[in-house]
């Protein structure tokens, strides 16, 4: 039932669309601040997703478990993947869409501001800044900033 809400909402457009978004997940997902922005076409496909205060998840947003920190900005397209082991494929013998995997929550770190199309597999630090199209598969640590795949440091922003 969880998914068919989901995907059912994620379709309405406008502001009326976030504030929906909003209320649903309130209710569904272990939380979601009221003043945040879900943005048309955003899925969060699992219930154990926290999202802080201010954050903006841009459109067509794919949010997987995770910890979103207050302020943070996701662009559009933006996908956080519950973790980089969700498929397992040591054996040559099984399928591997039967060989299981592990979930992880992803954590993202405070007034950090994800560009689009990034696709998150590891936790970023606060204050982090991560290059549209990056793929992230190694925890990013806190005020770098990132880009490439797969993302590499490219710069701190205290210096």
């Amino acid at each position: 039932m969880f998914t068919a809400t989901a995907q059912f909402i994620s379709f309405v457009p406008g502001k009326s669309g976030s504030y929906a978004r909003r209320c649903l997940y309130a209710r569904v997902i272990s939380h979601c601040s009221l003043n945040c922005f879900i943005g048309f076409g955003t899925l969060l496909s699992q219930r154990d997703t926290v999202i802080k205060d201010n954050v903006y998840i841009g459109p067509q947003c794919n949010v997987g478990s995770c910890q979103i920190g207050k302020d943070t900005l996701l662009g559009s397209g933006v996908h956080i993947l519950s973790g980089k082991n969700q498929h397992t494929f040591a054996s040559l013998d099984i399928p591997i869409q039967q060989q299981g995997g592990h979930f992880s929550k992803i954590h993202i770190g405070e007034d950090s501001w994800i560009g689009n199309g990034a696709i998150i597999m590891a936790n970023v630090g606060k204050k982090c800044i991560v290059a549209a199209g990056s793929v992230v598969i190694q925890d990013v640590p806190d005020f770098a900033i990132v880009g490439g795949n797969p993302a590499k440091t490219l710069k701190d922003r205290r210096n």
